[in-house]
């Protein structure tokens, strides 16, 4: 099982990265796999709790290969941790089958409690280079997070997300920016109707206290426009 895991990260790396030469130049120069594979021995004694062995484990890992992943988390197979350098995953990351990770990426938690506290990656999620992805929630399948965007709620299937926060730009390949411009603009309309439908309701108010004090109101009346504004939706 532990070799055959690390057949499928070295075949992931031949398949997706085309600088890769060969199975043996990956498998002795490339330091993504060298960081699965002491990982994976890693989470061996983590899952026994060993946990003091699991984490010396992981931390020569990182001296040597700059990639620090605790011992607690879980990888799937065909991952590939691209040139790597900076990269941390921490200890209750999920990463799914044949995900995709730059540089500098953190799976990483917020807060200071203990329990699940950083994200779970479906199968085939591509991290850009430089991206966060911070709490304890899933990423979809296919999905892809741009590079140096911060991710701070889940994310849909097959989706693609940028920015600071990061936000959804693609869903199956389809852009879905004015999607979200309309949604605000309907939310923004309707919240203004909220506001007349008060106001309005407000000066009836008033209008029938200066009744009942004798005041003529009757040139008021004829200047207050009421048009229905909670039909305004687009």
């Amino acid at each position: 099982m532990f070799f055959k895991d690390v057949w499928k990260d070295v075949k992931a790396v031949k398949e997706r990265d085309p600088a890769a030469r060969n199975a043996f130049e990956v498998l002795f120069l490339y330091q993504g796999i060298h960081a699965l594979i002491m990982h994976r021995i890693a989470h061996w004694f983590y899952k026994k709790h060993m946990f003091f062995i699991a984490r010396w484990i992981s931390q020569v890992s990182r001296f040597f290969t700059l990639i620090e992943i605790h011992p607690g988390a879980e990888i799937g197979t065909g991952v590939l941790i691209d040139h790597g350098c900076g990269t941390v995953i921490g200890e209750t990351a999920v990463v799914g089958d044949n995900c995709t990770l730059y540089q500098g990426v953190t799976l990483g938690g917020v807060g200071t409690a203990k329990g699940k506290r950083h994200p779970t990656l479906g199968k085939n999620v591509m991290v850009g280079a430089g991206a966060k992805i911070l709490g304890s929630f899933e990423v979809g399948d296919n999905a892809s997070i741009g590079a140096n965007s911060v991710l701070l709620k889940p994310l849909e299937s097959d989706s693609t997300a940028v920015g600071i926060p990061a936000r959804p730009v693609k869903l199956n390949g389809q852009a879905v920016e004015k999607k979200h411009k309309l949604a605000q603009v309907n939310a923004d309309i309707s919240k203004l109707a909220e506001t007349i439908d008060i106001l309005n309701e407000r000066l009836s108010q008033m209008e029938e206290l200066l009744k009942k004090n004798g005041i003529d109101t009757s040139s008021l009346e004829g200047n207050r426009d009421t048009t229905e504004f909670t039909d305004w939706v687009i």
